[in-house]
């Protein structure tokens, strides 16, 4: 008895804790999680810094480039290999930070410079996220 009790309780946080509800509050952790200045938006400066500071952790061998594996999940081939200029098979941080400019602009269609929680949750703000985070 009290274990269907506890099951059903159980139920119901995961039902509560994966809906929308949740989330938002994962959204609104993401933003003050990169937002320096708490303003609830993030801006093209505090998305470059999380990137920047991802491509850091990224790089564990230091040798200033990002490869596929080290990229896994992030980008797809397909974008990595337009996203090289330089067809090394590689990015350096500044062709990866030009990657985050152009998803940054993507998840920002009404063009103010900044991204709120409803931009972050288009598809276009999901691929930003994981490149920053």
């Amino acid at each position: 008895m009290v274990l269907r009790a506890l099951a059903g309780v159980a139920l119901a946080a995961t039902v509560v804790f994966s809906g929308p509800a949740f989330a938002a509050a994962r959204q609104d952790n993401t933003i003050k999680q990169f937002d320096p200045d708490n303003d609830g938006t993030l801006d093209l400066s505090e998305v470059k810094n999380a990137a920047s500071a991802l491509f850091d952790k990224l790089d564990p061998d230091k040798d200033g480039t990002l490869d596929a594996r080290e990229l896994r999940g992030r980008l797809t081939k397909k974008q990595l290999r337009a996203a090289d200029p330089d067809n090394d098979g590689t990015l350096d941080k500044d062709e990866y930070l030009a990657v985050v400019e152009k998803h940054f602009n993507a998840a920002n269609p009404d063009n103010d410079g900044t991204l709120d929680a409803k931009e972050l949750k288009s598809r276009a703000g999901r691929s930003l996220l994981r490149l920053i985070k």
